[in-house]
């Protein structure tokens, strides 16, 4: 699996992190559960511009265990927790692709690494994974079913893309939702 991550030493530093997290996290290990048995996301291929933080790596987790592939980018260069990053990557089996501090042409470089998977569904912090996604041509992402936002700017900035009637797929709201 193709990933970037800082240093994969730091993996056993970040499992540990994950791991306290997700016991503080119990409405998403729930969530894990039933997804594990049930798998919802089989097939699915999911791209996320995210922090690459311990709560992610949770969300990463769950979704894996409903079925989906998961890649992820870095939203904030600034947040990404280097250590959390490589225990994706080694652990849980998680395409990263994310360095704290990353410049900006990494940061876009590493963005249009989730999107050679040709997702099916974008997960976005910001808006910067979905803006780029319509800078392609429309039929590079023709299967994108569908996505989220998690951000007011992001939102803001989606909602003009449908005023125009340029938005190419739904994309929820989370703090709407």
């Amino acid at each position: 699996m193709r990933s970037d991550v800082k240093d994969m030493k730091l993996a056993k530093k970040g499992a540990l992190r994950i791991e306290w997290a997700a016991k503080n996290m119990p409405v998403l290990s729930l969530i894990k559960e039933r997804f594990s048995k049930e798998t919802p996301l089989a097939g699915l291929k999911i791209a996320c511009c995210l922090h690459v933080t311990t709560e992610t790596a949770v969300l990463a987790d769950v979704l894996k265990s409903g079925g989906a592939d998961v890649y992820i980018c870095a939203s904030n260069p600034l947040s990404t927790q280097d250590d959390v990053a490589a225990a994706l990557v080694k652990d849980l089996k998680v395409a990263v692709f994310a360095i704290k501090g990353e410049d900006t042409k990494t940061y876009y470089v590493h963005m249009k690494s989730v999107l050679e998977i040709k997702p099916d569904i974008t997960m976005d912090d910001g808006a910067d994974l979905v803006s780029t996604i319509h800078q392609r041509p429309v039929g590079m992402h023709a299967n994108i079913i569908g996505g989220t936002e998690e951000t007011t700017t992001g939102v803001i900035r989606l909602r003009a893309l449908a005023e125009e009637g340029k938005l190419r797929y739904p994309i929820i709201a989370v703090n709407d939702a």
